[in-house]
């Protein structure tokens, strides 16, 4: 039997089903917008695996092409890999639900996400996050939720709830939020420089809107819930820890407050080496397992670490709680990379690269469920073993490494003038050495990069982790916390929060919350954001002294680019039948040529010869006829009242015949011929487009500009030669050869003109020319 619930969210309603599909799941909803629907089954194993030393859960979200009425690319007409999308919108539901799994429950659990309905505008990754949320309320899997997802838009600076794909477009806010009835539990996103408070105000926006979300799902699961299992938890016996503690006593501290990392690690693990002997002595192998070591040595660690700050007000690397650690910055290191920078914060090391490239590199990908298709902005985060002094298996990017490069891709965007900027921009984050937030480094050697790159950024962009460490009363509600500034690795391991805030000194332009507690108040998010700003500040006056603004000039190694506006009414002339005409110009220039639909023609080229080549190739056969120019033109036809002449590449103008000359022509051939190159100005263009030229008034205008007469008198090139036909030689009014018009001396009076207008003098004062 079926139960649904209807749950209000903004102007929409969003519906949650249980009990109609996928039965044999421990939990499973259908959850549903618009027509916008994906299924959730959530499924726990019965018991942990031998040897299991982790909480093994597994989130897996996929798009399939037939929810949106699509066949899928390539050749087996099959998804294959997931997408980018569905890796980020996996960690997305992953991050959320996991701190809320019992502490010692080692049974794996997989959370199954699969969108069968997609209408283009409702997004399904809220729908999957809420969806994982109620099917693991409903099912026996224990599990302290539910929670409540919404994304959060700000369009014309009101706050709306999920936004569709059209809304987002005018949004400057993209705030993924996730809470449960009183406290916040997760969010990342981006935005375009949001002010602490208006993203303060948007947080407490989203928690309004779980709400609704979260009662339906406590509503759902009174009609239809299973009651929880009962499990077993796998713990350190509580005599074997005491022993550990006893050993270590004041030890782990001294060891702990190594000041390098490798040294710290070095310590730590000799005395838990010692202890692990000396446990194995008194209680044997088959109860000191592995395992039973390592979760003892774990708790060890974690309670000497967290009773230093807490207790000591002490950091391990001896730092106080508002200060970051020193940085260090260098940019142009790279000489064959468009742009590069080594960004160092205390033991973080990120060396960065950008590559500026052209429209074709732009990255297109299916967007089944909506949205871009296409990335012009594109930053790849890699994390090699080497950065943390460990060997391992060396494969592509993982999970995390999409998730931390997505996290600084956003970040750094907002900066980026993607809409006025033709080139594709790459940037690529090599991690050389990590010990806390290479991510945030990555955000600062990024915009290091781009600037020393030469791209125009509106401002430089840093960012900060910000972690939490707390206290809990007997209710398990925080009775005490700090706030830890630019946290390293221990921190993180140990502590309850990695809070990720990048931005500008105007604004917050990205960030994302991981918790390992079940909530925190908005009260202590309000003085992480603050506490975050501070720093970032504190980042980007560090980062002004290497680098304060993007380098004026290109690397000499990046393609040159010149943007033409040409007519769009011209674009099917100049691609040409079939690709024939750009092909022909890519061949000869060298360069890739993009054309936009509304006439933006961007070339690319390494070589000026090779840019101007396809410069001047571009504008000769677009160009419109100007009223007043000379242009010089080949003679395509002859008609008995004039001559047409191509003055532009597929562009003909009638010279009409008594525009050929400055005497009277009978013949249109006794001046020009097939094939011969004239000079033609343009007198005008009528209301059809059709173009009138004189050859007579463009030799005057030549003649002018020579030092002559401007009478139309002969017209001397230059380099001394006249204007010649395509026949070759100089041609006279029948277009015979002559000798030079100066050399034919005194001809006399020749009489009357007739029909050519009388007496018009000797001819020697009158000299001709065509």
């Amino acid at each position: 039997m079926s139960e649904k619930v209807t749950i209000p969210v903004g102007d929409k309603q969003i519906i949650i089903e249980s009990g109609k599909m996928a039965k044999q799941a421990d939990g499973a909803v259908m959850v549903q917008m618009g027509e916008t629907i994906v299924i959730v089954a959530a499924v726990g194993a019965t018991k942990a695996k031998e040897g299991q030393e982790f909480f093994p859960l597994t989130v897996d979200y996929r798009e399939k092409a037939a929810a949106a009425g699509k066949f899928p690319g390539g050749y087996f007409k099959r998804e294959g890999r997931p997408t980018e999308k569905e890796i980020l919108t996996s960690r997305l539901t992953d991050r959320p639900i996991r701190p809320l799994f019992p502490k010692g429950w080692y049974n794996e659990v997989q959370v199954q996400c699969l969108v069968m309905s997609a209408d283009g505008e409702n997004d399904p990754d809220m729908l999957a996050v809420l969806g994982a949320s109620a099917a693991l309320v409903v099912s026996d899997i224990p599990w302290a939720g539910p929670l409540g997802a919404v994304r959060v838009g700000r369009i014309n600076g009101q706050f709306v709830a999920n936004p569709t794909h059209s809304q987002m477009l005018e949004s400057d806010l993209d705030l993924v939020y996730v809470g449960n009835q009183k406290d916040m539990v997760m969010y990342e996103g981006s935005a375009k420089e949001i002010s602490e408070a208006d993203f303060n105000a948007a947080l407490q926006f989203g928690q309004a809107a779980v709400q609704p979300m979260i009662a339906g799902q406590r509503e759902l699961a009174a009609r239809i819930g299973k009651p929880k299992r009962e499990i077993r938890l796998n713990i350190v016996p509580p005599e074997i820890l005491a022993e550990a503690k006893g050993l270590a006593g004041d030890r782990i501290v001294t060891a702990l407050l190594t000041p390098q990392k490798l040294q710290r690690e070095a310590a730590v693990s000799a005395l838990s080496e010692e202890i692990g002997k000396k446990l194995v002595q008194k209680f044997g192998e088959e109860r000191v397992t592995d395992f039973v070591l390592k979760d003892a040595f774990y708790y060890i660690q974690k309670e000497a670490v967290r009773n230093l700050i807490m207790n000591f007000n002490k950091r391990l690397d001896g730092r106080d709680f508002d200060t970051v650690r020193p940085i260090y910055g260098e940019v142009g290191l790279l000489p064959r990379a468009h742009g590069s920078a080594l960004f160092q914060r205390g033991e973080t090391q990120a060396l960065t690269l950008c590559t500026l490239g052209t429209g074709e590199d732009a990255q297109e990908f299916d967007s089944y469920t909506g949205g871009a298709s296409e990335k012009k902005f594109i930053l790849h985060y890699n994390f090699p073993n080497f950065s943390v002094g460990e060997t391992g298996r060396i494969s592509g990017p993982g999970r995390r490494e999409i998730g931390h490069g997505a996290l600084a891709e956003r970040s750094l965007e907002p900066m980026v003038p993607l809409t006025t900027y033709p080139y594709s921009i790459r940037v690529t984050s090599e991690i050389m050495e990590s010990n806390g937030s290479s991510s945030m480094a990555t955000v600062c050697g990024g915009c290091l990069a781009l600037m020393d790159a030469g791209v125009p950024m509106t401002r430089p962009v840093a960012g900060i982790s910000i972690g939490l460490c707390t206290d809990h009363d007997d209710e398990d509600r925080i009775s005490r916390y700090k706030l830890l500034t630019d946290i390293i690795g221990w921190e993180d391991a140990f502590c309850d929060m990695d809070c990720k805030i990048a931005g500008t000194e105007k604004g917050i332009t990205g960030f994302q919350l991981d918790l390992k507690l079940r909530g925190i108040p908005h009260s202590m998010m309000a003085e992480t954001v603050e506490k975050a700003r501070q720093s970032r500040m504190h980042v980007l006056a560090e980062m002004a002294k290497v680098l304060a603004e993007p380098r004026k000039e290109l690397s000499k190694y990046a393609p040159r680019i010149e943007t033409i506006r040409i007519n769009p009414e011209k674009i099917g002339l100049l691609i040409g039948p079939g690709g024939k005409n750009i092909k022909k110009l890519v061949e000869e220039s060298g360069c890739e040529i993009n054309i936009e639909d509304d006439g933006t023609v961007n070339i690319y080229s390494v070589a000026e010869e090779g840019m101007k080549i396809a410069r001047d190739a571009i504008m000769g056969m677009t160009a419109e006829a100007e009223i007043g120019k000379v242009y010089r033109g080949k003679v395509v036809t002859i008609k008995d009242f004039g001559a047409f002449v191509e003055f532009l590449p597929g562009k003909d103008g009638l010279v009409h015949i008594s525009e050929l000359a400055n005497f009277r022509v009978k013949q249109t051939e006794d001046i020009v011929k097939m094939g011969d190159e004239i000079w033609v100005k343009c007198l005008g263009v009528d209301e059809k487009g059709r173009v009138r030229l004189s050859r007579r008034a463009a030799m005057a205008e030549r003649d002018q500009q020579a030092g002559g007469s401007g009478d139309g008198g002969e017209r001397h090139e230059p380099n001394g030669q006249t204007e010649q036909g395509d026949h070759g030689g100089e041609r006279g009014e029948h277009g015979g050869g002559h000798e030079p018009r100066g050399d034919r001396g005194d001809r006399g009076d020749r009489g009357g003109r007739g029909d050519r207008g009388g007496d018009r003098g000797p001819r020697a004062q009158r000299p001709e020319h065509r």
